[in-house]
């Protein structure tokens, strides 16, 4: 047996900032967190409840099942302690397959692209020793990706039963310059306390990210109700039926949400096309209003909750027309949105202040790369 199959154990990878969110999520989902690090979160669940999450969270980026660990002191003994594990269980000799490594605080071993390569290898002579042909290294879609984590001379093989990213959840087919990560969007409304009942509006809402994890969390729809493939599948203890039950038991859930409840507007015809195309692919997505329209032409009902991100210098181009555009979208909070509350995402953080409204907190959050910041606007 497999460490995740002795132990009930698992790892989710999480945007770093949220962990404290994510822990929240998975204990609603049924798992226990016995341990949290910086983007990584340690926690236990039944076979259920690792279907439940893969289906459900909208928060991780994605779960691993960690298969042996052992004692990896130099690429050689990478090598031999995975060149006898039976690799059959999760692969076919015509299959394809991933690996993503990391090694850190490890002298023998200080290239995570060469332990990759050894354990690829290992991989690769088992089957062809056994069968004559081996499995092919696929990067883009592979039947089964493999996660390996060198640290201390301590290795841990992981199966990722997410079979990728869970951010990637398939509604948005049309896309905008330097977008939101998916999984980022869900963690802005789980930050926000969102009561599900107050109205939602981004006044820049660019391909729609925001305004679709709105919705999916408004009405119920599961994180991954679009994907198609899950690692888990190729698990040796996969359940079927218990798979089945999981996703029946998720997409009974579904319920349009309120009419008004969310809305959405950019100034930009294709951005508004763009982001009505990716809400369609959602179920009742066409039912919510993007309308084609300036923020300063908006009308925003006393009360509400405005979460946005507006563009910033990936997005828009010169510096100074950033800043006056910042500006004025703050005097528009100020003057126009009085009575409720805005969270405002800065994916460049040195705009904040040239927003002119005082924070009521600000959180750093990670967006693709950038060391973004989340503030909160109380709007008197």
């Amino acid at each position: 047996m497999y460490t995740y199959q002795k132990q009930n154990l698992y790892y989710a990878q999480v945007l770093p900032g949220i962990e404290e969110e994510l822990t929240r999520e998975l204990s609603w989902l049924g798992a226990e967190v016995i341990k949290t690090e910086f983007g990584i979160l340690t926690f236990t669940t039944d076979k259920a409840g690792l279907y439940r999450i893969n289906l459900r969270s909208r928060l991780a980026t994605r779960i691993l099942a960690p298969l042996i660990s052992f004692r990896c002191p130099d690429a050689d003994k990478l090598y031999r302690s995975t060149r006898t594990m039976d690799w059959r269980d999760f692969l076919r000799p015509n299959g394809s397959f991933a690996i993503v490594a990391n090694v850190s605080e490890t002298e023998a071993i200080n290239n995570s692209h060469y332990a990759a390569l050894k354990l690829k290898d290992a991989i690769c002579d088992y089957f062809r020793a056994r069968t004559g042909i081996r499995p092919d290294v696929d990067k883009k879609s592979p039947d089964i990706i493999f996660h390996l984590h060198i640290r201390n001379e301590r290795a841990t093989i992981s199966v990722d039963t997410s079979g990728g990213s869970l951010h990637r959840r398939g509604y948005r087919t049309q896309g905008v310059e330097a977008p939101m990560q998916e999984t980022l969007a869900a963690a802005i409304l789980a930050i926000t306390e969102w009561d599900l009942e107050t109205p939602l509006v981004d006044p820049m809402c660019g391909s729609g990210t925001i305004l679709s994890e709105a919705h999916m969390l408004a009405s119920g729809i599961p994180a991954s109700y679009l994907r198609k493939r899950f690692g888990l599948s190729r698990l040796p203890n996969f359940n079927k039926k218990l798979w089945e039950a999981e996703r029946q038991k998720a997409t009974k859930r579904i319920q349009p949400p309120e009419e008004g409840l969310i809305m959405g507007s950019d100034i930009s015809k294709a951005t508004v096309a763009a982001a009505q195309e990716n809400m369609a692919n959602l179920p009742g997505g066409e039912q919510i209003p993007i309308f084609r329209k300036d923020f300063r032409k908006l009308q925003i009902h006393e009360e509400s909750i405005i979460v946005c991100n507006p563009p910033y210098g990936i997005r828009l181009g010169k510096e100074e027309d950033i800043k006056v555009l910042y500006k004025e979208f703050g005097d528009f909070l100020k003057n126009e949105c009085k009575g409720s509350t805005a969270f405002i995402y800065f994916g460049n953080r040195e705009l904040i202040g040239s927003l002119g409204l005082k924070t009521e907190w600000k959180r750093p959050l990670m967006n693709g790369g950038l060391d973004g910041r989340l503030c909160k606007y109380n709007l008197y």
